[in-house]
């Protein structure tokens, strides 16, 4: 594991105070490792749906197991297509269904009727679509020309092949998998643990839902937001509620979960103007790669590891991120910073976010030096060009703006101010787990 003190020579721009978000993402990629073999468990498919498979699943079967096929017509020996454009004409000496083959062998003058899906029956490699026949009583005809031999047949094992892997180690289960799976007959694979994710909200002014507001107060958003987005991504999140802005009940937080997960994420107590303790707390109970990065909203973010321990290096240990308070700050770091190392630990083959290119609407104040991710509004004209506006004030406290977007628009680390008709990303929130 790369450590605080070997990262300026393994990250370019290395600045605890404030990296580029390229570099806090390497930082997070050198520290957040796959947990390897350790508690991999056997689910039944109903259970698998976003798990992560654990091996490969090799396919015990040939799919197709049989030549098939692919739609209603009459299947029939390519010889009989021999004269080019002459007209065919074959004897029809009986039907194919699925589930229900014809099984006798047929001559190169004879046919059989077929339904997608039946077996080609013995004798026939090709099939013509009922709609290009004529037939008359137990006969049919047809024009050789557009049918080529091997014409709308699925060949055995076309689909998947007979003990070859049908899915990766790595890879996040899909609805589409579990038919797949169902499909080799496989009702049960391995699948990673889940990751345990320890959470909490800090501030003396936060209230949970149901308590009454003293003045000055607000109700605790982030710990919602927080679970949503854990659960999207099917971790096991721990709640442990809000914690007050004191070095004693912050470090009893963190201590046990650092004993409960494999990470923990505190949303607050991390901005310039919060207590000296919280800096000097984390570096005493583990190591601190970074304290900001260069991206709004969502500067003041730490992240580093934690030790259960008297001391770093002693005990259990955990990935802390420490995110901004402000709502949408935290939408944005949990997305862009921590949902790769969540995938990761997990054992997962993170994919790149997907960006679309856009067209601004509009003019966009921007500042050079720092990514930032505003809320937008895009959609797609007539003519397939994706267009974008923001959603209007994009303070980092209104999370009312989250609501209301449907992606965000990254403006990256290098770009000034944006001009309407300027080309910028925008990444659809459709696409996140």
């Amino acid at each position: 594991m790369t450590t605080p003190e070997h990262l300026p020579t393994c990250v370019a721009e290395y600045d605890p105070n404030a990296l580029p978000v390229s570099a806090a993402r390497d930082i997070v990629r050198q520290w957040a490792m796959p947990r390897g073999p350790v508690g991999i468990e056997r689910v039944h498919l109903f259970d698998a749906l976003d798990r992560v498979l654990a091996s490969d699943v090799v396919s015990p079967i040939n799919v197709p197991s049989h030549d098939n096929s692919a739609m209603d017509g009459y299947a029939f020996n390519s010889a009989a297509l021999a004269g080019g454009i002459e007209g065919v004409r074959l004897s029809v000496v009986g039907t194919a269904f699925a589930g229900r083959p014809f099984a006798e062998r047929i001559e190169p003058t004879q046919c059989v009727r077929i339904m997608t899906g039946a077996l080609i029956a013995p004798g026939c490699d090709t099939v013509v679509p009922q709609e290009c026949v004529e037939r008359i009583g137990d006969a049919i005809s047809f024009q050789a020309s557009g049918i080529v031999p091997g014409a709308n047949r699925r060949l055995a094992g076309e689909d998947l092949s007979k003990d070859r892997p049908a899915l990766r180690k790595g890879r996040v289960v899909r609805a589409s998998d579990l038919g797949l799976l169902a499909s080799l007959g496989i009702g049960e694979v391995d699948v990673q643990r889940r990751v345990r994710v320890a959470f909490f909200s800090t501030g003396d002014e936060l209230r949970s839902v149901g308590e009454p507001l003293d003045a000055g107060c607000i109700y605790d958003s982030n710990r919602y937001t927080l679970f949503a987005m854990l659960r999207r991504l099917n971790v096991e999140p721990v709640d442990l509620g809000i914690v007050r802005d004191d070095r004693a009940s912050l470090e009893r937080a963190l201590r046990q979960a650092t004993q409960e997960a494999d990470v923990v994420i505190s949303s607050g107590g991390v901005s310039v103007g919060d207590a000296d303790f919280t800096r000097d707390l984390l570096n005493s109970l583990g190591d601190v790669a970074f304290w900001k990065i260069a991206m709004r909203p969502g500067r003041p973010l730490a992240f580093g590891r934690l030790w259960s321990g008297k001391r770093p290096g002693e005990g259990e240990s955990a990935l802390f991120f420490g995110l901004p308070g402000n709502p949408v700050a935290v939408m944005a770091t949990f997305y862009f910073i921590v949902r790769e190392a969540l995938l990761t630990m997990a054992g997962a083959t993170p994919q790149e976010l997907t960006l679309i290119p856009a067209t601004s609407t509009q003019g966009i104040a921007k500042r050079a030096g720092r990514t930032e991710f505003q809320r937008g509004i895009a959609s797609c004209d007539a003519s397939g060009r994706w267009r974008v506006a923001t959603t209007g004030p994009q303070g980092s406290g209104v999370l009312s703006s989250m609501s209301e977007a449907n992606c965000f628009i990254v403006l990256r680390h290098e770009m000034g101010n944006i001009d309407a008709g300027d080309s910028v990303d925008v990444l659809p929130f459709d696409s996140l787990i």
